[in-house]
């Protein structure tokens, strides 16, 4: 068999790729796509006590969402609590995420990883339980406190906007370190040691070769915190308290409790057509930045 022919028989045949995706393919469509639109067609039909829903073409449960006062209130505190604590991890993850990366003992840099990940091994609703131990009006922090003298009543710590956002970027921050980790170990050294020897200073440093270099890992890192800070439920029910109103517990509730599928599919669908322009919106914005400061950079 000459060299032609063997190639010949190990190319794949027509067809050979298309065969292999079409069953990974299909289960992607039934089971991503599908519900999707199922939940639109729910979004348009209408909502009656008796039979629940009533097969319709009918705008009228978005108009009630975006003309109601409360469901505008809380749309708006959930694009809130997703901006503030996909910033905070931002700032906050980058110097954990750089010490890790330029560690340079393997063994220790695998204990820090394993130290990043570990609370991701526990069920988001136990680590909220544990918040609730630290922040309760009789918790771990208010008793140290007033054991100290410092206060003589407990401070509100739990159900309140400062509760959801902490619990909810102690969530979102292994997310985003590991991102940037990954990225900025990608980038040698030996840029800024050179940008350090053409007398640039520490910040000139961060800000025109390392941050536009790890720019990728950012907007990876802030579109991962920002989807999950947009979709949280546990933490603004368990800490945020029945006052504190955030879309994913009320889709849940108008669908559970209420059974009002038309106006929670609709809901739904807010949250997700929000969370994916915004999203988009951030990853453009800081697109547009890594390019600027990459040509900052070359002059």
């Amino acid at each position: 068999m000459t060299q032609a022919a063997h190639a010949s028989l190990l190319r794949p045949r027509g067809g050979t790729t298309g065969t292999l995706l079409a069953p990974a393919t299909i289960v992607a469509v039934v089971l991503l796509v599908a519900p999707l639109f199922l939940l639109l067609r729910y979004s348009l039909n209408r909502f009656d006590p008796g039979s629940l829903m009533i097969e319709a073409l009918t705008l009228e449960n978005y108009v009630k969402f975006f003309t109601d006062p409360f469901y505008r209130d809380v749309l708006g505190r959930t694009i809130h609590i997703g901006v503030v604590s996909t910033a905070v991890c931002v700032v906050l993850g980058f110097l954990p995420a750089y010490f890790i990366a330029r560690t340079q003992s393997v063994k220790m840099k695998s204990l820090l990883i394993i130290a990043v990940i570990l609370p991701l091994l526990m069920g988001n609703a136990v680590r909220v339980a544990g918040w609730m131990v630290l922040m309760g009006d009789s918790g771990v922090i208010n008793a140290a406190v007033m054991k100290l003298g410092l206060r003589s009543e407990p401070y509100r710590l739990l159900y309140t906007d400062l509760a959801v956002l902490i619990g909810t970027i102690s969530v979102q921050l292994p997310f985003m370190i590991i991102t940037l980790q990954s990225v900025i170990e990608s980038i040698h050294p030996s840029l800024e040691e050179a940008a350090l020897g053409m007398g640039a200073n520490h910040w000139q440093v961060f800000s025109r070769v390392l941050l536009p270099l790890s720019m990728p890992g950012v907007v990876v890192g802030t579109v991962l915190c920002f989807i999950m800070g947009m979709n949280a439920y546990a933490t603004p029910v368990l800490i945020g308290g029945p006052t504190f109103h955030m879309m994913a517990p009320k889709v849940y509730e108008q669908i559970t409790k209420a059974n009002n599928w038309p106006f929670g599919a609709a809901m739904a669908i807010v949250l997700m057509v929000t969370t994916l322009v915004l999203t988009m919106l951030s990853s453009w914005l800081m697109a547009r930045m890594s390019g600027h400061g990459s040509v900052e950079a070359k002059a």
